[in-house]
């Protein structure tokens, strides 16, 4: 297990507008900093929070795929980020892990946001994935996941022993609710001692909701090593093994934890 070199954009996104995003995108790419493992784009990257899934989706097999494909193979990077597909008659707002060797994993969310009709257009994931690079285990989540405590805790087959080191969000989370998904961040690095990163959008979408970004890169301790508000930024962060390790040997609190179980 060595050091994860990460690199997450913080964006404004053209709503509904997949052409212009992609192409944003693909020029923040070529100021990528050399190293870098894994590249973190926001949730619904290519469109905004939209509930038009039944005009926008695309299967897996559709042109947004195709080019993270390409850009992961081309910048020799892993790519991340929440698209809608459309599957078997159902649309997910499904969280791609794109490799550079064109292997993807996916993690369709689990919690759908009611308040915004989510649940009426997209159909919930059910299960929680868990990628691995470079050595690394990281859950992946997606936006109003973070609400929920128990779909993101570490498991408890084994006490002591960690499911992964660090948990990703991508979101569209609005700027009037912004306390809680900072604030949140900081509570699901702390209780589960891993890392936790959280790429936002920053701007307005197509309902006029404004959304101030803040990002995180959160260590296990609760820790901020960065933060970004209301501006289009690039991060390049490093994970560092050693830390993790020292923290989770220092503070031996999983062995403590309840035992659950997950359905």
């Amino acid at each position: 297990m060595a050091d994860l070199h990460i690199t997450t954009i913080q964006s404004d996104l053209v709503w509904e507008n997949k052409k212009a995003n992609l192409s944003n995108f693909e020029n923040k790419f070529q100021l990528l900093e050399s190293g870098v493992h894994v590249v973190i784009l926001p949730e619904m990257f290519s469109t905004g929070f939209s509930m038009a899934p039944e005009r926008l989706a695309e299967p897996i097999s559709g042109p947004t795929v195709a080019w993270m494909e390409k850009m992961a193979a081309k910048y020799k990077i892993i790519i991340a980020g929440s698209i809608m597909i459309e599957e078997n008659g159902q649309y997910f707002n499904r969280l791609i892990w794109m490799q550079p060797n064109k292997v993807h994993f996916h993690y369709d969310k689990r919690h759908l946001f009611g308040y915004g009709k989510e649940d009426k257009h997209y159909t919930p994931g059910n299960k929680r994935v868990i990628v691995s690079v470079n050595g690394w285990r990281i859950l992946l989540q997606v936006c109003y996941d973070l609400r929920f405590p128990v779909w993101a805790r570490q498991g408890s087959e084994t006490k002591g022993s960690f499911e992964y080191d660090a948990i990703l969000y991508v979101a569209n989370w609005p700027e009037k609710r912004r306390l809680a998904w900072t604030t949140l961040l900081q509570a699901r690095a702390i209780e589960n001692q891993s890392y936790v990163i959280g790429v936002n959008r920053i701007g307005d979408d197509g309902n006029h909701i404004y959304h101030s970004g803040d990002s995180r890169i959160i260590d296990p301790l609760g820790t901020i090593y960065y933060q970004a508000e209301n501006q289009e930024e690039m991060k390049k962060f490093v994970l560092e093994k050693e830390k993790l390790d020292a923290i989770r040997s220092r503070f031996p609190f999983a062995k403590d934890a309840d035992d659950f179980q997950i359905r």
